[in-house]
């Protein structure tokens, strides 16, 4: 079964293009570095240094891997306004008490500094998804079952 596309918004497509670009560049360069260093300094079987540079090269190849395939098999696209929740919104929701949060509905790919995150495959997310403002959405979650009223719904301008 083929995996399913990932949806990006402009602005986190934008970003993992950069963070690739960094890795494959400047990021090589940097650990081909450090391996050389480590080499220089003898034995290879008993040098901490050659081990940690190693270690990060594959964590950072894996992370290249993970970037390409994501890039490749994303859906890039903005949002439009249906009045309804859908991935790529800004949902504004108030709890049982009350408090009002902003929550960005997408992947966690998709995260971005001073919004919380409702991933679509989260019980909160799942339950949004669909909703018109003014409906009451209720979930389960590990500390219980809980409601949300939506308040807001625009679409991600970031």
């Amino acid at each position: 079964m083929p995996d399913e596309p990932t949806f990006l918004t402009p602005a986190a497509h934008e970003k993992m293009q950069e963070e690739l670009e960094q890795l494959k560049t400047a990021g090589r360069r940097e650990i081909e570095e450090r391996i050389a260093e480590a080499r220089s300094h003898g034995d290879l079987r008993e040098n901490a240094d050659y081990d940690a540079a190693k270690n990060d090269q594959g964590l950072m190849e894996a992370r290249i891997r993970k970037l390409e395939h994501l890039l490749n098999t994303s859906e890039v696209r903005a949002v439009t306004v249906t009045g309804q929740v859908e991935v790529g919104c800004v949902v504004t929701v108030a709890d049982s008490d009350g408090d009002e949060l902003d929550y960005f509905v997408a992947p966690q790919e998709n995260k971005v500094p001073g919004l919380l995150l409702a991933s679509p495959s989260s019980p909160m997310g799942e339950a949004l998804l669909g909703a018109a403002v003014g409906e009451v959405v209720s979930y389960s979650a590990p500390g219980g079952t809980f409601q949300v009223t939506v308040k807001a719904v625009r679409p991600y301008d970031g």
